[in-house]
């Protein structure tokens, strides 16, 4: 037995790298088509816009919201794909179900983030002023 082989120990998994690649791998199986593609909505009138504070105080709690906006929209982004190619066939029964369960676990584990910071899923819609906002309202969403 090496040296080398006496001093390896195993290394904790890395969640965010498992998760990266996941991600890469999702969007790699599911390219968008020009069809996916929805046309600008029309202008809203002004309101007032809902800023990130930069307060010191506040900074670490809007970190998290923004990164958990952003994990969201690619979620979103993710499960309509899937959808999609649901509604096309191009998956297996056995990728189908795989997909949505991964689908759900993923909803969950968002739910479970926003709860653990003081978030709601609402809070991780930001507002774009007048393109709207980032994601779509809840009564909106695409079926799950």
């Amino acid at each position: 037995m090496t040296n080398a082989a006496a001093d390896w120990h195993p290394t904790p998994p890395d969640r965010l790298a498992e998760v990266t690649d996941a991600a890469s791998r999702a969007f790699q199986l599911l390219p968008a088509t020009q069809g996916d593609v929805r046309p600008i909505r029309p202008p809203r009138p002004l309101q007032p816009v809902r800023r990130i504070r930069t307060d010191p105080d506040t900074v670490e709690r809007d970190l998290v919201r923004l990164v958990l906006t952003l994990v969201e929209l690619l979620r979103q982004l993710m499960e309509r794909q899937a959808l999609h190619r649901v509604d096309q066939g191009d998956l297996t029964e056995e990728q189908e179900e795989r997909l949505g369960a991964t689908l759900m676990t993923l909803h969950d584990r968002m739910s479970d983030l926003c709860v653990e910071h003081g978030l709601t899923m609402e809070d991780l819609n930001l507002d774009l002023g007048p393109l709207g906002t980032l994601l779509p309202p809840a009564s909106t969403k695409p079926r799950s």
